[in-house]
């Protein structure tokens, strides 16, 4: 998404974002208390919080002064261990809007791929309106990423990407619960904002979270195997997943926990925004399509484009995700 890019750095110049002395900022370490309360029927046993008292740091960053935002590093522990240390701490930037009592804020997440200027773009213009943003580091991705290591959360290992997707929602959802607990946060606004692979990862979330009221879909979908298993980018799981036996129907058994899809209902009692591309290829349309209307039938933004020239609606978007969220 290299015109995303260009088009976010750009941004971060206009808004002025500038290093300053750490001094300026306050650390804040603390605990925060997760899985106290009951869980949905709703909720798979998977995505269930087990009952915690956790430690997290917050860190100063930096602040963006023309927006009026300050910036700050979060880590807190992962619910879930796996064999790198790296993974099992989360972490995540935490883009506040000055001058506020209180205001609605959302997790944001990244793309596939992504160098996250994209998503630091959409939480330093967010915050610059009011919200604040909560941009939480997927399992695997950066900081989170052990060196020298060729480990992802998508993997051709079907059962690694299950349990890292497990991980991250889980994640998410303690994120949000760190979010629920600080005394500037309207407890009634809180979301959950993704981009193409965020948005997918994002939309589950969601569905497994009940703090959750807003959500913003950008570039994604549900139905992961009507969507790809046809597809070429899809081929050497695919193939990897026949060659030992491995069936359509049995891929859709297996991929059903992390498709948002799945549970899309879920999102009937929350407000949710999809923002889609009527010719993107990478998410095809008939898989923002199908969340659409098993989620209800909310509010879809449609724009001429393939996945990655949304980037000549960038700021459109962006404004109708602040106005969503804002509600």
């Amino acid at each position: 998404m290299k015109t995303s890019i260009t088009i976010a750095l750009f941004f971060m110049a206009v808004v002025g974002l500038s290093e300053l002395n750490a001094g300026t900022f306050v650390e804040e370490k603390g605990t925060f208390q997760v899985g106290a309360k009951p869980e949905s029927e709703k909720t798979p046993e998977i995505y269930h919080l087990k009952k915690a008292i956790l430690n997290y740091i917050l860190k100063p960053k930096h602040q963006l002064p023309v927006s009026n935002v300050d910036v700050f590093i979060l880590t807190f522990p992962s619910l879930i261990t796996t064999p790198f240390p790296e993974n099992n701490m989360v972490y995540a930037e935490y883009y506040v809007p000055r001058n506020l009592k209180t205001f609605p804020a959302t997790v944001v997440l990244d793309i596939t791929g992504g160098d996250q200027s994209l998503s630091r773009t959409i939480s330093s213009y967010l915050a610059s309106r009011g919200i604040g943003c909560l941009f939480v580091q997927m399992a695997y991705y950066g900081p989170r990423r052990p060196p020298d290591s060729k480990v992802r959360l998508l993997s051709p290992d079907i059962k690694h990407t299950i349990k890292a997707i497990q991980q991250t929602v889980l994640d998410i959802r303690t994120a949000v619960a760190w979010l629920e607990q600080r005394n500037d946060v309207d407890k009634t606004r809180i979301g959950i904002t993704g981009t193409s692979l965020g948005s997918m990862i994002g939309a589950l979330s969601a569905e497994m979270e009940p703090s959750v009221s807003k959500v913003v879909v950008l570039l994604g979908g549900g139905g992961l195997i009507e969507g790809y298993y046809d597809h070429p980018q899809a081929l050497i799981v695919r193939k990897a997943f026949e060659l030992f036996g491995g069936t359509k129907k049995q891929l859709v058994d297996l991929l059903a926990p992390v498709d948002p899809l799945t549970h899309a209902e879920n999102l009937k009692s929350k407000q949710l925004l999809q923002i889609a591309g009527r010719n993107d290829v990478i998410v095809p349309p008939v898989m923002a399509q199908a969340l659409w209307e098993k989620s209800g039938k909310q509010q879809i933004q449609w724009y001429d484009c393939g996945h990655y020239t949304a980037a000549f609606y960038f700021f459109d978007a962006l404004n109708l995700i602040a106005q969503h969220l804002k509600k």
